[in-house]
């Protein structure tokens, strides 16, 4: 949004002869120095910022959707209710009929730049304004958007369907003992037989530990035939796996130190947690469905994409 033009109001008044002054356009002092307090108070742009943001921000979308005739500018009653609504709440009273005129001004004022910026594609390319507007967007759906009743029946069916975020899957400890240098499989299957004879094996070799690491953890660091074979090992024995990482197939010596089972989750423990995922789960589905509804006004082309 434009900041907010001071003195706009000002100038068109302050041009107007006042009611009783001398033809020589000399007025009393007496009602000269408030004159001039006023004026010099309608031209702080601080108030205008603070009373106007809050008008523009609250009215852009009710005025806007009001507008068939890009030229055609609709200052409706809802301009003056709002600007009354923020002054009182910004000055504890309510502002007189000068006061209401330099902020409709303002306002008006704005709103014309607003739609020249728009007419010469200045909001184009601005990732600023247009995330402000999708939060205003967004802002407008989420006040439409009604949670359900839900009741420990419904949150506890919830909890079963979602049971994998809740469970605490098993967990394994295990470590590698690594050679120095690109060690084939035929040297490791060695220096395996070296460590499970009860020798410390080659004093070169580095000891890496990994605690606490689930299946789906292993899978994505070795691969689903490492994590497989990891998990049936016997605890304590060194064996060589193959791993893949990256699309590369690696040998490496490893031997599971300690499997941790799964546990279950306790509803009644995580209770709470449930209800608050439930809540946002619902409403971005919501917000979904809302978004997907006004979508269906606009006729949507893709290109250079594959269908």
């Amino acid at each position: 949004m434009s900041q907010p033009m001071p003195g706009a109001a000002d100038a068109a008044t302050s041009a107007q002869p006042r009611a009783g002054a001398p033809a020589g356009g000399r007025s009393d002092a007496r009602t000269a120095a408030p004159s001039r307090r006023w004026s010099s108070w309608l031209r702080e742009p601080l108030l205008h910022f603070l009373l106007l943001g809050g008008v523009l921000f609250a009215l852009d979308h009710l005025l806007m959707s009001r507008v068939d005739d890009p030229a055609l500018i609709v200052v409706g009653a809802e301009v003056d209710q709002e600007a009354r609504q923020v002054f009182a709440g910004s000055r504890g009273r309510q502002p007189d009929a000068k006061e209401l005129a330099a902020l409709r001004q303002v306002w008006l004022d704005n709103e014309v730049l607003y739609r020249e910026g728009l007419a010469l594609q200045l909001d184009k390319g601005d990732s600023a304004i247009r995330e402000r507007v999708i939060f205003k967007s967004l802002s407008v759906i989420d006040a439409g958007v009604k949670l359900p009743p839900a009741d420990d029946q419904h949150l506890r069916a919830w909890f079963e369907s979602h049971r994998d975020k809740y469970d605490d899957p098993a967990r394994y400890d295990f470590e590698e003992a690594v050679l120095p240098g690109d060690a084939d499989e035929a040297a490791l299957r060695a220096f395996v037989a070296t460590l499970n004879g009860g020798t410390s094996g080659d004093a070169r070799a580095g000891l890496r530990v990994f605690k606490g690491r689930p299946h789906v953890n292993l899978v994505q660091s070795y691969g689903v035939d490492f994590a497989k074979a990891l998990e049936s090992s016997p605890v304590g024995e060194w064996r060589v796996h193959r791993t893949q990482e990256g699309g590369q197939a690696a040998w490496r010596a490893m031997r599971l130190v300690a499997a941790t089972p799964a546990k279950p989750g306790d509803f009644a423990v995580l209770r709470g947690i449930v209800l608050q995922d439930w809540t946002d789960a619902t409403l971005s589905e919501q917000r979904s469905a809302a978004v997907k509804a006004l979508s269906a006004k606009y006729t949507i082309r893709r290109e250079g994409a594959s269908q």
